[in-house]
């Protein structure tokens, strides 16, 4: 008989692979191996991975859980958020292949948010009112310095409309699924650099819809940026050479930065499609019980 369900340790290792190999890319205004910023370096990054891990890939967990291990041990580790995006995204994921049914991780993510409960909020909440990002705790309804009145789902659902990471529980991880793992996959085939795929997820996302964590600091300054990013995604589209790539990318980089604006959603989303591209492969092996 053959079982789906994926070994935890390979998912603990998948991501921290995702998360390496988001930072290897010239992401515009987010921190990478080319440049650090906003007060965070590599090292932060790299390091909360590590811590994040063994919480995410954690063997009979629940998503609020890994919520709320993961951000745990990172501020113990870093003494800051760096990954609370990246957590709240992977955890869901995390969950779907640990406990999978099938090799359809899009179909077992469905699963697993259906089945959110008010102890997955709960964790959740302690999670982000620990980590203190501005967003779901905003919700009128749905304080997280408060004891949760209802499912993780629903208190995402009413942040969906502000909040791009929010947006991926209310509306099953659509971005991930659709335009994130298309893109990989699309990049892939016009080349085998892996850090110009993940660069292109990067751009799609930026160019898509305006980045959540610009908004929720500098407003409207989130749709300039999207303008911009559409214009820089064409370009990228035909650079001639990695090279030519980069060098567009860390141009963009030096814009942002100076204008202090980090797209940090976009990024959040782009570790997490690198994540899902990992336990999609690891659901495609199954492997014999008994």
């Amino acid at each position: 008989m053959a079982t789906f369900a994926a070994d935890p340790q390979e998912i603990a290792t998948a991501f921290v692979a995702a998360c390496e190999a988001e930072l290897q890319a010239p992401k515009p205004g987010n921190v990478h191996v080319f440049a650090d910023g906003h007060g965070m370096t590599t090292a932060d990054f790299l390091a909360s991975a590590e811590a994040a891990a063994p919480f995410i890939g954690a063997e009979r967990s629940t998503v609020g859980a890994r919520i709320a291990g993961a951000i745990e041990a990172t501020r113990a580790r870093v003494g800051q958020n760096t990954n609370l995006g990246i957590v709240l995204l992977c955890a869901p994921l995390a969950q779907a292949a640990t406990t999978a049914q099938s090799a359809d991780l899009r179909r077992e993510t469905g699963r697993v948010l259906q089945g959110l409960d008010i102890n997955d909020a709960d964790a959740a909440f302690r999670a982000i009112a620990h980590a203190r990002p501005a967003g779901l705790g905003d919700a009128p309804q749905h304080d997280v310095h408060a004891p949760a009145e209802t499912t993780l789902l629903e208190a995402m659902r009413a942040a969906a409309d502000r909040d791009r990471i929010a947006w991926q529980y209310a509306n099953g991880f659509a971005d991930i699924f659709d335009l994130g793992l298309t893109t990989l996959g699309e990049a892939r085939a016009r080349s085998a650099d892996a850090a110009l795929a993940t660069l292109a997820v990067y751009a799609a996302f930026l160019a898509a819809f305006p980045d959540s964590h610009i908004a929720r600091k500098h407003g409207a300054a989130a749709e300039a940026v999207r303008g911009e990013a559409a214009r820089f995604e064409k370009r990228l589209r035909n650079a001639k050479s990695r090279e030519a790539a980069f060098e567009l990318a860390l141009d963009f980089d030096r814009a942002l930065k100076q204008r202090g604006l980090n797209p940090g959603t976009s990024a959040d989303l782009t570790v997490a499609v690198l994540f899902a591209d990992y336990l999609g492969a690891i659901l495609a092996r199954p492997r014999k019980n008994g």
